[in-house]
């Protein structure tokens, strides 16, 4: 398992404590799959369309996330994340050219019940009362989950299709995994000077998180 780069924080101490739970979303069968070059592709048309809707939920979630960041700190945050909501429109440029090149006619997809989960999450950090400490932490989980996932898709030995080594690629590169630890070492600060009650907070999201992804491969694999 890899902590991110932080290996004293409360994060990385969450990962350990949660390694279980943490590897059944970094490592979970559809990811495997992939790597394994055994993946049914219908699976992986399946979670490209729906992983198009869900980043276009997550524009509205980051775009909260900064407001929180603007109200509630004063250090250099807002760039990184202003980063991370600027890469959001070419994401979504690629999901279009990749859905062209599967045949997946994004305009007739409907979010399934998992997606639907997961979005009203992420939707609930419209909040106010939900601290930046707890939203920037999720932002992270969500970020490494699929750093962790696709880095291993890529590693040695792994037998990708070469018609997803791109996909794997976009968020298993090393620029990529650079960015999460940015965030880890913004969300290991914040939960350093936080409340008790925040802290406890934002180790539930961290939790919810990796309920949801495992929820999202799992659909991504069975249509559930």
């Amino acid at each position: 398992m890899d902590s991110g780069g932080a290996d004293k924080g409360t994060t990385a101490a969450w990962m350990a404590a949660h390694r279980g739970m943490y590897e059944r979303a970094t490592r979970h069968p559809f990811t495997v799959s992939i790597r394994d070059g055994t993946v049914d592709l219908a699976a992986f048309k399946r979670w490209l369309g729906q992983d198009y809707m869900f980043v276009r939920e997550f524009v509205a979630f980051l775009a909260s996330v900064l407001l929180k960041c603007c109200k509630q700190s004063d250090s250099s945050d807002m760039e990184i994340i202003l980063g991370g909501l600027a890469s959001l429109s070419d994401e979504l440029s690629w999901f279009k050219k990749e859905a062209a090149k599967w045949s997946v006619d994004l305009a007739g997809i409907s979010p399934l019940t998992s997606n639907t989960e997961y979005c009203r999450f992420l939707q609930s950090f419209n909040d106010p009362e939900i601290s930046y400490t707890v939203a920037i932490t999720t932002f992270w989980i969500i970020e490494t989950v699929y750093q962790d996932s696709f880095a291993f898709c890529i590693q040695d030995g792994h037998k990708t299709p070469l018609e997803l080594l791109g996909t794997c690629q976009r968020w298993g590169s090393p620029e990529f995994k650079q960015y999460c630890q940015s965030l880890q070492r913004i969300a290991d600060r914040c939960l350093a000077n936080a409340t008790s009650d925040a802290v406890k907070s934002a180790e539930e999201a961290f939790l919810r998180v990796l309920e949801l992804e495992i929820g999202f491969w799992d659909m991504s694999s069975s249509q559930s």
